[in-house]
């Protein structure tokens, strides 16, 4: 008998991840950079030639302990359809 591998939606990573874009939907990037001002060496990355600034975008540490335990929830397919159903498509 297949075990039955719940919508990604109904995940509960899902949900803390959704919860967690609600409260950072509003927040602006002047206030996050000021709260934090190692932020734009913190959130970025470097390597092969290519630097990567992800400093602004409305990320935060806890966005960041949030997204590896969605990709652990389930399927990385279950995670890459999740994605694109938060881009419309």
């Amino acid at each position: 008998m297949a075990t039955r591998i719940s919508p990604l939606h109904e995940r509960t990573a899902w949900k803390a991840l959704r919860a967690h874009h609600a409260e950072m939907r509003d927040v602006h990037l002047r206030t996050l950079f000021a709260e934090d001002p190692g932020r734009g060496e913190r959130f970025m990355a470097e390597g092969a030639g290519l630097y990567l600034d992800y400093s602004k975008n409305r990320i935060t540490d806890e966005t960041l302990r949030l997204l590896p335990r969605l990709a652990h929830d389930g399927s990385t397919n279950a995670l890459i359809r999740g994605f694109r159903r938060l881009a419309g498509r």
